[in-house]
């Protein structure tokens, strides 16, 4: 992206940040699209045909997402021959980062040691319970700004469709994010944390991740009370003892 004569170079990161959001979003708007994705890159050189198998699927079906995250860099595409030598050589995908996210990554690698900084330093001044409440309005404030960058003037989504905007949006931010429905419940599971060893020496840090789930909702679902009168964000994780590191509404 080049840099015009009226811009700052802030500027410009975040325009970046805001593709790089939107090309995500978009890629894996399709639940099943994510989950094919997520297929392939635990099962490198997948074909369509396997992937068919994997989802029931239409072979042609499955082609057509598969294509689709290989054309916004997704996944990488490679002909390969049968064993034996005959027939039509098939296609094999791999996944990848798309190859413009580079620069976006590291911004959000930035930002979130930013955040990391100040919660770890606010601990040294403030008990459990006030460091507690400040980590998650800092992650409800990246959260709303975070959607509004998303997708501004669209927060029309049912509660289950925002979260699987939201994990879409914590796997850009490092956290591999997944959504899942339990009856009226919507979960989204992290199988990443990007704060590493800090979370399990400072646990207080998990509630940016419940506070950017509730920042998110509340943007993204126009309507929908997501504070404490309305939709619950309950939180469980790994630093705390908890089995899985997951945000329910």
């Amino acid at each position: 992206m080049a840099l015009s004569a009226d811009q700052e170079p802030a500027e410009v990161a975040d325009e970046q940040f805001s593709a790089a959001i939107s090309a995500l979003t978009s890629a894996f708007g399709d639940p099943t699209r994510r989950e094919i994705y997520l297929h392939v890159r635990a099962s490198p050189g997948a074909t369509a045909s396997e992937v068919a198998l994997a989802f029931g699927l239409h072979p042609n079906v499955a082609r057509h997402h598969l294509d689709r995250l290989a054309a916004a860099g997704y996944l990488s595409v490679s002909l390969q021959r049968p064993p034996a030598g005959a027939g039509r050589p098939s296609k094999h995908y791999r996944a990848l980062l798309s190859p413009g996210s580079y620069g976006a990554l590291d911004l959000l690698a930035r930002r979130d040691e930013l955040v990391v900084s100040l919660l770890v330093a606010a601990l040294d001044h403030l008990g459990p319970s006030e460091a507690e409440a400040l980590a998650e309005q800092v992650g409800v404030s990246y959260g709303q700004a975070l959607a509004e960058r998303m997708s501004p003037g669209e927060g029309q989504r049912s509660l289950r469709a925002a979260m699987h905007v939201v994990a879409d949006a914590l796997t850009a931010h490092g956290f591999a994010a997944r959504a899942e429905h339990h009856g009226t419940s919507t979960a989204v599971v992290s199988e990443n944390c990007p704060f590493g060893p800090l979370a399990a020496e400072h646990p207080v840090i998990c509630a940016v991740d419940k506070g950017m789930v509730r920042g998110l909702l509340s943007v993204l679902c126009t309507g929908i009370d997501t504070g404490d009168g309305g939709v619950q964000v309950l939180l469980k994780s790994r630093a705390r003892g908890d089995d899985s590191c997951t945000a329910t509404a």
